[in-house]
């Protein structure tokens, strides 16, 4: 594959900006190894250079602040899986509302754009509940911020979405509409390798 080759639409990544990548996220595994005690870096890293779109994705995830790392492993399945463990909603994420219908429906001052629409673009998922909390056993992220969750169709039908944080050392799960926007609302994703 060339380094400039096209995936789904996205350049590819520069060996460069690849083996950038793939050091800080060495470092960012070997320095929380909390989060994946029974794996290697050597193994994970050879997934990711077999698959340039999951790669590119990290780099998403990364440059939009979101500081992926590995919080687990199927070994059923043979797959990793990143999530944004930034300790506060991802800075690149925030002040978009919950998807493009919830975008449309806003006659003024509509946000720059949405969690749905920008996960989907950077080719991961937003975390499930059951996903953001299994993150916030491995420390504890939205003391701050607070973070879109995907939200199930029956509440976003009703033209509601879902939203968490960590305050007074527990998770809370609140609703809003899905057209609101915060600057300290983001979103956080998970990624399949």
């Amino acid at each position: 594959m060339t380094k400039n080759s096209e995936i789904n639409g996205k350049k590819d990544l520069s060996l460069e900006q690849k083996e950038e990548l793939l050091n800080v996220l060495q470092a960012r595994f070997e320095k929380n190894r909390n989060r994946h005690k029974e794996l290697e870096w050597a193994k994970v890293q050879e997934k990711l250079e077999a698959n340039a779109e999951k790669i590119r994705s990290l780099h998403e995830m990364e440059q939009t602040g979101g500081e992926p790392d590995v919080v687990g492993y199927d070994k059923e399945t043979d797959t990793y899986t990143f999530y944004d463990c930034a300790v506060e909603s991802p800075k690149g994420r925030r002040s978009v509302c919950y998807d493009r219908e919830a975008l449309e429906s806003r006659k003024k001052h509509k946000p720059e754009n949405n969690a749905v629409d920008m996960a989907t673009a950077m080719g991961i998922e937003l975390l499930t509940e059951d996903q953001y909390r299994a993150l916030q056993k491995l420390g504890d992220f939205d003391r701050k911020t607070s973070s879109w969750i995907a939200t199930p169709p029956d509440i976003r039908n009703l033209g509601g979405a879902l939203f968490c944080d960590f305050r007074f050392g527990h998770v809370f799960v609140y609703h809003n509409g899905a057209s609101s926007y915060y600057s300290s609302r983001g979103f956080r994703g998970s990624l399949q390798v």
